[in-house]
């Protein structure tokens, strides 16, 4: 986590599971001669909560290990809002990469995974229901000879949900 300089213990036991985009492809080469199979997750991962433990459970059990690759502050501001998100990247990176289910984390910049898709080329890579089987990464995915899996939306669990429900309690 060169980049997301760390300051504290706590920091520094998480940065061990942060993989910098740029060494992603080394980071995947040696996890492919372990024979080790990888799943994918990926999101924003703002205002962290019950649904996305859910999801994130779910991706664990698909594979022997998980990346969560993360949308940076830019990506999501270009694909949901200017004033979003409302937790900066490093602090996400830290709530996702303490995650025990979570063996990596990695960011990326652009409005969809794709490209950090392709670099990683997950055996599996999951999904939440509301996107479903044929959302942007399917193809990516496919093509490589990995599956999707989707995992079933917790009704009035998201962030914008949450967001609602915080400004109507400020109205």
């Amino acid at each position: 986590m060169s980049r997301l300089a760390s300051n504290s213990c706590f920091e520094e036991s998480v940065c061990k599971k942060v993989i910098e985009p740029e060494n992603l492809q080394e980071t995947i080469k040696c996890l492919r001669e372990e024979k080790k199979t990888i799943a994918t997750l990926n999101g924003s991962f703002d205002l962290l909560h019950a649904g996305h433990l859910e999801i994130i459970f779910q991706a664990s059990l698909q594979a022997d290990i998980l990346i969560v690759a993360l949308n940076t502050d830019v990506s999501i501001q270009r694909y949901k809002d200017v004033k979003r998100p409302i937790i900066p990247l490093k602090q996400r990176i830290l709530l996702i990469s303490a995650l025990e289910m979570v063996d990596y984390v990695t960011y990326f910049n652009e409005i969809d995974p794709i490209q950090v898709l392709l670099k990683i080329r997950p055996d599996v890579h999951v999904n939440g229901s509301e996107y479903g089987q044929n959302c942007i990464e399917s193809e990516t995915v496919v093509r490589q000879k990995g599956r999707m899996h989707i995992v079933e939306k917790i009704p009035g669990l998201s962030t914008s949900y949450i967001i609602n429900k915080i400004k109507k309690i400020c109205d």
